[in-house]
């Protein structure tokens, strides 16, 4: 990892800026932070083991240099902590505190640990600290809002250590001395400077590269702006620019935004208008994209721009394979503040909307580019401009990999807007189907559970019932993967109610059978069988032959678990028929092995056999040939059953031969269950205004 020089208001700096240097200065402080470490604390004073992680607390104003500092401190400590170094981020660049739930589920995903959708505040600290009980880590919390954030993320080991950065002190944590950070001592600043200015101008007037540091304070931020202000200009002194700073004296000008003013002022037009936009990037981060669709302007031209920042000093460029940029964060008021006094709010809401809008094709590309055997989904693409065209599936998966935490940014502040609702909308649509394509169902849910939850909150605001009850069938169908079966009940419940009043057959019917299965998955069978029967009566008003098949063999699977093999035989041969009569040969295959299964528990042993065989046929035809095992080894054992141990052995032997190895007998609920798959939020296309949002079935 490359040493920072300085901090450019909690974030680091542009590798091209630090590359191949050392770290400037704070000598005192490194020092007094290392003791820091070996002191001992109140606990151990009084003759008790410290029974969490020791804090050290660096206090300073953003671009005093204080992420800087905490990196360098890591740089060198960290090879005391074995098992690595943790970072996380508590403030969003325009200061808002990131949710502790964010913060401990980004920390668990870089510990490669599972972050259950939709899981509490409360459960993913402690399984942070669980996780890290038995680690020797170094946890670097930037940007720390409050002790209430560092105090939920402290390990509850005195083996790690939690360096945090913060604005003042964190009243609150136990034994934590801030280290207080000022200006950098004259020499490092005068380095700091020459770094960036070149060492010429230095070297030739001394004084005058004093005066300049003692005008920005030594603050590292400010002089790396004079630094790139004197960059861009060879001809022109040191003195001047201390002049330029001096005349500007306002007493309530901070020295860093006294250089920014006379940096911004220096622009060109265009440019001006471009980094005052920037203050609308979500999180700060920025690409080309963004900043052309703020602007306005070419993605070339922007991403020229972007890079005349960097050299200024007014961006960092992040160290990705894609041109990716961020917007200091001390920065970030100073350019907040210059666009709503330069731009009309009007001008400000368009910008938002051009980037929204573009993030909406960009995803709808990323996503098209999985289809390829989708005749309409190639013409789409193709029908794209090139700039929004991906090379590969790949080169589309890493975009929106790297470009995730900006995009889900995106979402929450487009939703928080209020403004720009339709917009929103289509943004988490092509987000969550985009997120599905290219990382699974599996991989993305922590990601969705939230777009979801953002889709709720558009819907209960617009008065969208339909919408509310694609997002509540969403969340319910995530809460179900991870075992909050209780919640889940509750939101398809809720789901339910939506429906009916949006008039919505689809969602209510989807609403009643994902009841039943949260009933079925509590044990309670007779409201599992009930639900499903409501929703088999709708599906068969509507004629619709497949899904009533199916929803046969949900009550029917009810009634076994019951122990009602009866009503359970008769709602399979139900379900069988059905199947039959839709030519769906894998369901109808399945539907006569379940019916087996219950007629060999009923002591209809003979029926069973004669069952399993028909259902070895379909299966043969079906081309299923572990369901063909399986059957295989249900014959074995209703054979064995009835004492025919010479034709039980050939049945199994059989089963063994069609998979090469033994086959336990699958689960009834797997075959009767299947587990539903949210992809929700498909608004048409063609109509940004339309409300209709649906959520795949739990069958698609």
């Amino acid at each position: 990892m490359t040493d920072q020089a300085v901090d450019a208001g909690g974030v680091q700096l542009s590798s091209d800026a630090a590359a191949g240097t050392r770290f400037l200065g704070r000598t005192r402080e490194l020092k007094e932070l290392r003791a820091d470490i070996e002191r001992a604390g109140l606990d151990t004073i009084s003759g008790r083991k410290a029974p969490r992680a020791r804090v050290l607390l660096i206090a300073g104003k953003p671009g005093s240099g204080r992420t800087a500092l905490a990196e360098e401190l890591v740089r060198q400590v960290a090879d005391r902590y074995r098992d690595g170094v943790l970072r996380a981020r508590l403030s969003e660049p325009d200061g808002t505190p990131v949710p502790i739930e964010l913060a401990a589920r980004e920390l668990l995903v870089a510990l490669e640990l599972p972050t259950p959708a939709g899981a509490a505040e409360d459960d993913l600290t402690a399984a942070l600290r669980e996780a890290l009980a038995d680690r020797r880590m170094l946890l670097l919390l930037d940007d720390a809002a409050s002790a209430e954030q560092v105090d939920a993320l402290l390990p509850d080991t005195p083996q790690c250590l939690v360096v945090a950065v913060s604005g003042g002190p964190l009243t609150g944590i136990a034994d934590v001395r801030p280290c207080t950070l000022g200006g950098l001592d004259t020499k490092s600043a005068v380095e700091l400077l020459s770094r960036h200015a070149g060492s010429v101008r230095i070297t030739v007037d001394p004084r005058a590269a004093e005066g300049l540091v003692e005008e920005c304070q030594g603050q590292p931020a400010a002089l790396t702006l004079a630094g790139g202000w004197l960059a861009a200009r060879p001809k022109a002194a040191v003195a001047d620019l201390a002049k330029h700073l001096h005349a500007d004296g306002d007493e309530g000008k901070t020295p860093l935004s006294r250089v920014f003013r006379l940096a911004y002022t220096s622009l060109p037009a265009p440019a001006a208008r471009i980094l005052r936009l920037l203050s609308l990037a979500p999180a700060g981060l920025v690409d080309p994209h963004t900043a052309s669709a703020l602007a306005g302007c070419s993605v070339g031209g922007a991403h020229t721009t972007l890079d005349d920042f960097v050299a200024l000093g007014l961006l960092h460029a992040v160290e990705s394979p894609l041109p990716q940029y961020e917007v200091p964060g001390c920065l970030q008021p100073l350019l907040k503040a210059l666009a709503e006094s330069q731009d009309r709010p009007a001008e400000l809401q368009l910008a938002r909307a051009r980037m929204l809008e573009r993030t909406v094709r960009l995803l709808q590309s990323c996503r098209a580019i999985t289809e390829t055997d989708s005749t309409e989904a190639r013409e789409k693409l193709q029908g794209m401009p090139r700039s929004l065209r991906f090379p590969s599936p790949r080169a589309a998966a890493d975009w929106l990999s790297i470009r995730r935490p900006a995009l889900l940014a995106a979402a929450r502040l487009a939703v928080a807007d209020g403004e720009l609702d339709t917009l929103a909308r289509r943004l988490m649509s092509q987000l969550v189907r985009a997120m599905v394509a290219h990382f699974g169902t599996q991989a993305a849910a922590p990601d969705l559970y939230g777009i979801h939850r953002l889709v709720l909150d558009v819907a209960e605001r617009r008065a969208l019932p339909r919408e509310r009850a694609a997002a509540l069938l969403n969340l319910a169908d995530l809460d179900a993967r991870t075992g909050r079966t209780q919640e889940s009940l509750a939101r398809y419940r809720a789901a339910l109610d939506a429906g009916r009043e949006a008039n919505d057959p689809y969602a209510t019917g989807r609403a009643m059978e994902s009841v039943g299965g949260a009933h079925l998955e509590l044990g309670d069978y007779d409201r599992a069988a009930d639900w499903y029967g409501r929703a088999l009566v709708q599906r068969l008003a509507r004629d619709e032959r497949a899904d009533a098949a199916r929803l046969y063999g949900r009550i029917a699977a009810a009634h076994t678990y019951a122990g009602r093999y009866g009503e359970a035989q008769r709602d399979w041969r139900a379900a069988v028929a059905g199947h039959r009569k839709n030519g769906d040969v894998p369901a109808l295959a399945r539907a006569l092995s379940e019916l087996a299964r219950v007629q060999e528990y009923a002591g209809r042993l003979e029926e069973s056999l004669r069952t399993c065989q028909e259902a070895v046929e379909w299966a043969r035809r079906a081309e299923d040939v572990r369901l063909q095992a399986a059957v295989q080894l249900r014959i074995a054992g209703t054979l064995e059953h009835l004492g025919d141990l010479t034709a039980a052995a050939l049945h199994r032997s059989a089963a063994e031969g069609l998979l090469g190895e033994e086959l336990q007998e699958p689960d009834l609920r797997a075959d009767t269950e299947p587990e539903p798959v949210p992809e929700p939020l498909d608004p048409p296309e063609h109509d940004a205004n339309a409300c209709e949002i649906r959520s795949t079935s739990a069958e698609d």
